[in-house]
Parts: C-alpha cells; sequence; structure tokens
C-alpha cells in the first residue's frame, strides 16, 4: 500500500510544479495596456493594511508581468491616517512591527513607476494627524472622496480596501 502511495506522490510531482505556475488573466486584461486604479484605503488595522499593501503590490507586479502597465493611486482616509504617520506614540507595542512594515511597503511602492499616494485632510483633522507627520511621497490633499470622484470619473476602477 505504501508503494502505491509513493507512486501517486511521484506522479503527482511534474503536476504540482505546473500547478505552481501563476495563471494568467487574459480574458480580463485583454485590449487592456494601462491599469487604472484608485486604492480606497480607509483600513485602521496596520497588520491586515500590510498584507493588503503586500497584495497589492504583487497586483502591479501581475499587471507588468501581464504587458499593462499599471497606474496606480492611494488614496488614504478615515483610520488608515495614523498608521502613514510618523508619529507613533500611542502604538501599543505589538503593532510596531506592523507599522513599520507599512513605512517601508509605502517607500517601496512610491519607487514604482505609476504610483502615486493622498492623504485626505478631513481624516488627519479628525484622527489628530499633522500633515508634517505624513510619510514621505504622501501628497496631503482636502479631500479623498473628491479625489476617488475624480479619478473615476477619470476611468479609473476604485477598489476599496477596508
Amino acid at each position: 500500500m505504501s508503494s502505491v502511495l509513493l507512486g501517486v506522490c511521484l506522479l503527482s510531482l511534474p503536476l504540482g510544479l505546473t500547478a505552481a505556475e501563476k495563471p494568467d488573466d487574459h480574458r480580463a486584461l485583454e485590449g487592456v495596456t494601462s491599469g487604472k486604479v484608485a486604492w480606497d484605503i480607509n483600513m485602521g488595522n496596520a497588520r491586515s493594511l500590510s498584507l493588503y499593501l503586500k497584495v497589492i503590490d504583487e497586483t502591479y507586479e501581475d499587471l507588468k508581468r501581464q504587458g499593462v502597465e499599471p497606474d496606480m493611486v492611494f488614496t488614504f482616509r478615515g483610520p488608515s491616517l495614523p498608521l502613514i504617520s510618523t508619529e507613533h506614540e500611542d502604538v501599543p507595542l505589538d503593532e510596531e512591527e506592523h507599522i513599520e512594515a507599512i513605512a517601508s511597503q509605502i517607500k517601496d511602492l512610491l519607487a514604482k513607476p505609476g504610483v502615486r499616494m493622498e492623504a485626505c485632510s478631513i481624516a488627519a483633522r479628525l484622527f489628530g494627524v499633522e500633515r508634517a507627520t505624513l510619510l514621505p511621497g504622501i501628497d496631503f490633499v482636502g479631500n479623498t472622496f473628491v479625489s476617488q470622484i475624480g479619478y473615476q470619473n477619470q476611468g479609473y476602477a476604485s477598489i476599496p480596501i477596508f
């Protein structure tokens, strides 16, 4: 019986290698040359935001891999504002590593062509985040709801991250 199991495992090995190749998105991307997306980020959990930023970075790379030029705008609002600030006196110790990861991920994303980021001045006011404490490269705008309206009217897909 164990030799049969071993044989099945060995036979499935080449299938496992092909399954490891990432599938493409040719149906969805047919005729698409620009990946215009406005990420609507309204998340106050540092661990979750760090994970989403990893997935967004992978999305950027997936678009590039499939011949689509990423054009991404990040609009931070609500409880995400304290997570993109350099001021962290009130951050619990178990969240510090995630806050540091977010800062590093944002720096790396902003270094990529076609990526820009905005922070909402209304949310900054509500959450007590000073403009001067925003991570480098993040633009301060009046209202990211207005940004989302504008970007959607310019053909950007809006993807909420809550």
